[in-house]
């Protein structure tokens, strides 16, 4: 269920990253300037934007590196709990039979 919900994060932040360059660029656009100012306005936008995008990137990549060694660790415990419960499993049967043998 966590991963549906950081996913659907990720795919927020990049909807909205996505709607904010393409209203910069409307916006730009139809702004009342000479066409060189506004296509170094729009050098300026776009660099600001990547910046920002590799920053995002960048956050969500620790993200997922950080609930990687938590699934991580959550696995080697589940692990060890599973083997502790084999192990007890194995005592009972090996219990339980030695008893059989001895009642017969």
């Amino acid at each position: 269920m966590n991963e549906k919900r950081d996913g659907g994060f990720g795919w927020f932040l990049f909807g909205f990253l996505l709607g904010g360059i393409v209203g910069a660029v409307l916006a730009l656009a139809y702004a009342p300037r000479s066409g060189e100012e506004t296509r170094q306005q729009l050098r300026e936008k776009g660099i600001e934007l990547r910046e920002r995008a590799q920053e995002a990137a960048g956050k969500l990549r620790e993200r997922a590196q950080t609930l990687g060694e938590q699934a991580r660790a959550q696995v080697a415990q589940l692990r060890e709990q599973v083997e502790k419960g084999v192990e007890t499993a194995r005592d009972f049967v090996s219990r339980e039979g030695k008893e059989a043998e001895e009642t017969s």
